[in-house]
């Protein structure tokens, strides 16, 4: 099953349902295509004058590609725990596990007009205030600069900046996000510095903080 069938999919859910999500956009595609998939909806909700994480996995099946659809608009404080959930289910799953399968988010590829995906089966995230050590890489809502070990630089300098450094050994690398930041906004981020998690060989930790 390929993406453009995932987004017939989508279409049909939002129009037979009257739901819509609005994904995340950015200007390049890290994986255009994916087999085997079900799609998960992670929606936006309001309640008074609250805001809401409403997810619909009715079509997930654990030995698949999980496939999350995040709302662009719901701050990353209601979205990441609903997404800890998932993958914890799928992570201790033991009867239909499938070692292959991964996980991804989707978002709108702007200048290639598809739908595009990026994996993030290994990334472990923490609701909490991150220990020193390390890298630390510090993401706050709304700001093109990145605080690094007391530096600040632009975002865009984040790999320049960290492959001026000749390590003996790579340093362990912790991403740090604002918790009032939105889904697509760290969307972009994972985007732009998605080599950071193959820096190392340790598991990817990410602080919602």
């Amino acid at each position: 099953m390929k993406y453009f069938t995932l987004i017939v999919l989508f279409t049909l859910f939002s129009c037979g349902n009257k739901e819509d999500i609005l994904l995340p956009k950015a200007n390049t595609s890290i994986v255009k295509n994916i087999d085997d998939l079900s799609p998960i909806y992670i929606f936006f909700r309001t309640k008074g004058k609250d805001t809401l994480a409403e997810v619909n996995r009715k079509n997930s099946i654990i030995s698949t590609n999980w496939i999350l659809n995040v709302d662009k608009r719901l701050p990353l404080r209601l979205a990441i725990p609903e997404i800890m959930k998932l993958q914890q289910k799928k992570r201790e799953e033991k009867a239909h596990k499938n070692e292959k399968a991964e996980n991804y988010y989707s978002y709108a590829d702007t200048i290639g007009k598809n739908l595009a995906f990026i994996p993030f089966t290994n990334v472990y995230y923490k609701i909490s205030k991150p220990l020193n050590g390390g890298f630390m890489f510090y993401f706050k809502k709304g700001s093109d600069l990145v605080l690094i070990n007391n530096i600040t630089i632009r975002r865009s300098e984040i790999l320049n900046y960290l492959y001026s450094f000749n390590f003996a050994i790579n340093p362990k690398i912790v991403l740090v996000f604002d918790k009032n930041m939105s889904f697509e906004e760290y969307l972009q981020i994972k985007i732009l510095t998605r080599e950071l998690d193959t820096y190392n060989k340790e598991v990817p930790e990410e602080y919602i903080y």
